[in-house]
């Protein structure tokens, strides 16, 4: 936990399974939202120092003409080559985490709803007093990416870079279940977001599936 002022709610799930729409139902609720594949798209991937290390380890290919980040290119390359996705994580993941620190630092009594895709993966845990999971059954969840334009073999590709599922829901404190309506999942985010911010700043131990009353 960075700033014990803060509630750090760190909300997690797999591809398809509705983390950002849960993440917009929570700043319904009054949470400031935060997205680290935004933060790394918007602030981190536009320095030139990030591209220019970008273009050595990775080729031209990855930059258009005028020197600006192809994400598509990216994208294709590291999941499909673990040593270059190591890489890059290795590059970018400490310059998040300052973005994060400054972020939370410089607020005082704010609960953070932070979309986190990796964050048992690369043990981002400790950093928050809750984390969430969006599930969903995987035929919904593939139904879903290929609304989105992924084609699936990249879906699979990016999916077995994350911890299934299961194991998920398993490690976070609580579960929200989307493969229900919109209405479904806005009950329970209500819910929980009643829970997180009664409870704060007890941290809770073991998980729970989060059901509307």
């Amino acid at each position: 936990m960075v700033n014990s002022t803060n509630l750090l709610v760190g909300l997690t799930g797999g591809m398809g399974c509705g983390k950002s729409t849960a993440a917009a139902l929570f700043a319904d609720r009054g949470f400031r939202r935060l997205d680290a594949d935004q933060v790394v798209r918007d602030e981190l991937l536009p320095s030139p120092e990030i591209a220019l290390a970008i273009r050595a380890r990775l080729g031209p290919a990855m930059l258009t003409g005028n020197g600006q980040i192809r994400r598509d290119r990216i994208a294709e390359k590291v999941f499909a080559d673990p040593a270059a996705l190591a890489w890059l994580e290795e590059l970018l993941h400490p310059l998040l985490l300052a973005r994060w620190q400054k972020i939370f630092t410089a607020a005082q009594g704010v609960a953070f709803i932070v979309e986190v895709p990796l964050l048992f993966e690369k043990g981002l845990e400790n950093w928050f007093d809750f984390t969430v999971c969006v599930t969903t059954d995987s035929a919904t969840q593939l139904r879903r990416l290929e609304q989105r334009g992924i084609p699936p073999e990249l879906a699979r590709q990016r999916l077995v870079k994350q911890l299934p599922l299961a194991r998920k829901c398993e490690l976070a404190d609580h579960v929200l279940l989307n493969d229900g309506s919109p209405e479904f999942l806005r009950e329970q985010v209500n819910v929980l977001a009643d829970r997180l911010l009664q409870s704060h700043p007890p941290r809770p131990h073991g998980r729970s599936h989060v059901s509307p009353p």
